[in-house]
């Protein structure tokens, strides 16, 4: 028979022996494959990767001015694996000008897998980065000392000039987002954090280079490993020439010294950016080095915001300079011709409502309506567009077609410059006023063809708006980058963009847009060497208005187009105009004459003083941006709303009238109605107070005769003894016959009862006053006869 139990140990015994085997080759191939701890451990008593990082490519203007440079710079790395048990901590402290402490704490920072994930005891880990000329030859003399530790040559960004800040951008030391996002980068590597050198980052920072080197078992290094065969040499980044004018944009930054808000000067033909201003800026050399963080914080903290692009973040009511695109709208449309007349009596008027505008001729046409800044023209525009049932069949249907006309201009949307952070600005539609209003029409939402209300722009976008006129109807999407070494610049950087206007259209603009320069509101930005296009704009705020200007010269062969919006300003004459003119003269003459000079420094002293109260976080500043967008839409929709109010209690008003019309015909009361209505309640209380009134007057009457009759006698006791009459006798006579007079005149009574009621109020007063002085003077003359 068989022995089933000794079967059933084999059975257990081969299984465990053959779980025991697939864990150790479970086990081997994590080790030997799945892991490379131990490769690295082998590889780094065997080999040293020493990391040679790229020169990063340099940027110039478009004269090929040098901008942005590259300059030599020394990192401390550290293998934990070698420094352990050999390392005089007190002497590398020494030697590095840092406490134990700064030493304890980054050691521990390297160490921590959280803040450092791709740590390795076997590899270089970044111990301190940007070591200066002097630090770094004082601590390499001394290098061969400190066991674990290398020193790593790497470039750093240096600025020639002070300009153009939030346009190049800078470079900083790489975040774990950085890490996780591209496996280029490890803990300690550089990365662009604004402007040009984030947009282009991987244009700009290369390939790095790996050198193997061979190290025997006490860590000296041998030489290059199979002399150099594996070794991978950098490759340096491309170089990068802007469109950017280094002497315009030095001049505008000059100029809004001292301000807030931005210049954006484009070149019609190509789309490139010639001058970018955000004011108030920063000088870009501040934010090298280890001091970066503490200007950086700084710099937030600011209430004036100098972080912050202005010309690409900054949304504004566009104001005046909005109207030419409404003008190029209506002309195409067919609303307004060039002989369209629209009165203009201090602004539009109509139905209650009341735009202002300031004084000038009336009616007017397309072209001065331009040169005057006229708002009822603009008005009466939209109001006619938006009502015109002939050719749009509702309500919504204009309204979006005036939309797509903006959006065709680059309205509402991002027009996609090289540059991080563009903000869309507003730009609205029928969805949106039927999400604000329960019913609106074209009088709810007139403020927007005089570029206000819920219209919202960037500085940028207004540039753009002046180029594309300057091109009469197509814009090429600004950018900032004219040239790529190597490379050519995306396709939608050369692509024409045609909007829906007309040639016709914009060629009255232009007309219009002269003859605000020869004698307009842009006179004072008139030059002799070359003709100007310009418009001003006014843009309201809550405190003091923005001054705002565009413009673009030469008229035939436009060479630049300039938008200038001077936060606070007033005016646009006031610094948009001046500002906008020696800019255009700058670029054309490529200088300035000598009393032209005189008025930018005039300029750059003139400041604007802003009022804050106390320094903003970032957070706050971002939330109260947000909050300000919100409540100017709110403003808006809110004077919408008490407007449709009013006419709604107008009409209850009304309606209650007729019906009080008609209960008095019902009753057959008298038609002439009271001047001052009183209820029922009421008038039977002054009826009251009348019957009171009256028995009252009789009762003074009879006092009023009986004190008469005494005087007669008096009278007639005087005509016996006239030597002894007092000196005043005859005034008293006078009184006396003016107050009989009085008695004797009839009572009037009218047919108005509340006439009546009004009226005898101060004759009873004026009645009592009387019989007091008589009282008075009786009781006089009786004494002076009883002493006589």
């Amino acid at each position: 028979m068989k022995n089933y139990d000794l079967e059933k140990r084999r059975l257990v015994l081969s299984a465990v022996a053959i779980g025991i085997v697939a864990i150790y080759i479970i086990r081997l191939f994590a080790l030997q494959i799945a892991s490379d701890d131990y490769r690295k451990s082998a590889d780094s008593n065997a080999f040293l990767k020493k990391i040679e990082f790229p020169s990063r490519g340099t940027i110039t203007d478009r004269n090929g001015k040098l901008l942005v440079y590259n300059q030599p710079a020394y990192d401390i790395m550290v293998v934990t694996n070698e420094m352990r048990g050999h390392l005089d901590t007190l002497e590398f402290c020494k030697a590095l000008n840092i406490t134990k402490a700064d030493f304890i704490n980054r050691m521990v920072n390297i160490k921590d897998r959280n803040k450092n994930p791709g740590y390795s005891r076997f590899t270089q880990q970044l111990f301190l980065s940007q070591l200066s000329d002097k630090d770094f030859s004082a601590f390499q003399e001394k290098l061969y000392r400190f066991p674990g530790f290398y020193i790593r040559k790497r470039s750093v960004r240096q600025y020639q000039q002070p300009i153009a800040a939030h346009v190049l951008g800078d470079v900083a030391e790489v975040s774990q987002s950085d890490i996780e996002d591209d496996d280029y980068y490890q803990a300690g590597d550089y990365i662009g954090k604004m402007g040009i050198e984030r947009e282009y980052e991987k244009d700009l920072r290369g390939v790095k280079g790996v050198q193997i080197l061979l190290r025997d078992a006490h860590g000296q290094i041998q030489g290059r490993y199979q002399n150099g065969k594996y070794d991978q040499r950098p490759h340096p980044g491309r170089d990068i020439q802007l469109g950017l004018d280094a002497n315009l944009q030095a001049l505008g930054e000059r100029l809004m010294e001292g301000k807030l808000g931005a210049i954006v000067a484009i070149e019609p033909k190509t789309g490139q950016i010639l001058a970018m201003v955000s004011a108030p800026t920063f000088d870009p050399r501040a934010m090298i080095g280890k001091l970066r963080g503490k200007y950086q914080r700084e710099m937030t903290l600011d209430p004036a915001k100098p972080l912050l692009n202005r010309a690409i973040m900054g949304q504004y009511p566009p104001g005046s300079t909005f109207k030419t695109g409404q003008a190029v709208t209506y002309f195409t449309e067919g609303i307004v011709t060039d002989s369209t007349r629209y009165p203009c009596h201090h602004g539009f008027n109509f139905k209650g409502l009341h735009v202002g505008c300031h004084a000038h001729a009336s009616p007017i046409s397309l072209v001065p309506s331009i040169s005057t800044s006229c708002n009822s023209y603009y008005c009466w525009g939209l109001y006619h567009m938006l009502s015109n049932r002939r050719k749009y069949k509702t309500l919504e249907d204009a309204m979006n077609v005036w939309r797509d006309y903006m959006v065709s201009m680059g309205f509402g949307y991002k027009l996609g410059i090289d540059l991080p952070g563009e903000k869309r600005g507003m730009i609205p539609n029928a969805k949106f006023y039927d999400n604000a209003f329960k019913k609106w029409n074209p009088l709810s939402v007139i403020s927007i063809s005089i570029g206000q209300g819920e219209v919202n722009l960037t500085p940028l976008q207004i540039a753009n708006l002046c180029a594309t006129i300057a091109n009469r109807g197509y814009f090429i999407t600004p950018h900032v980058v004219r040239n790529i070494q190597g490379k050519k610049l995306d396709k939608k950087y050369l692509e024409k963009h045609r909007t829906k206007g007309s040639i016709k259209a914009y060629q009255e603009v232009i007309a219009g847009m002269m003859s605000s320069v020869r004698g307009g509101t842009c006179a004072h930005a008139v030059h002799p060497g070359y003709s100007l296009a310009g418009k001003t704009g006014t843009a309201q705020n809550r405190g003091k208005d923005h001054s705002v200007f565009m413009g673009f010269a030469p008229v035939d062969t436009p060479k630049i187009a300039i938008a200038v919006y001077v936060e606070n300003g007033g005016f646009g004459a006031d610094y948009g105009v001046p500002i906008g003119s020696l800019m255009i003269e700058q670029y054309i003459n490529g200088k300035l004459t000598p009393g032209d000079e005189a008025r930018a420094a005039a300029l750059q002293s003139r400041h604007i003083s802003y009022s804050f109260k106390r320094p903003l976080s970032r957070a706050d500043s971002v939330r109260l941006d947000s909050i300000k967008r919100v409540n100017v839409i709110r403003d808006s929709l809110k004077k919408v709303r008490e407007k449709q109010d009013m006419v709604v209690a107008e009409k209850l008003k009304e309606a209650k009238a007729k019906k009080d019309a008609e209960d008095k015909e019902k009753k057959k009361e008298p038609q002439n109605d009271p001047a001052i209505r009183v209820e029922p309640d009421t008038k039977v209380k002054t009826e009251k107070k009348d019957k009171d009134k009256g028995d009252d007057k009789k009762e003074k009457d009879k006092e009023k005769n009986k004190e008469t009759r005494k005087e007669s006698k008096e009278k007639s006791k005087d005509k016996e003894k006239p030597k002894d009459q007092p000196k005043d006798r005859p005034k008293e006579q006078t009184k006396v016959k003016s107050k009989e007079q009085a008695k004797d005149k009839p009572k009037e009574w009218s047919k108005d009862k509340t006439k009546e009621q009004i009226k005898d109020k101060p004759k009873e007063q004026t009645k009592d006053k009387s019989n007091g002085q008589s009282k008075a003077k009786q009781n006089s003359k009786e004494k002076v006869n009883r002493a006589k």
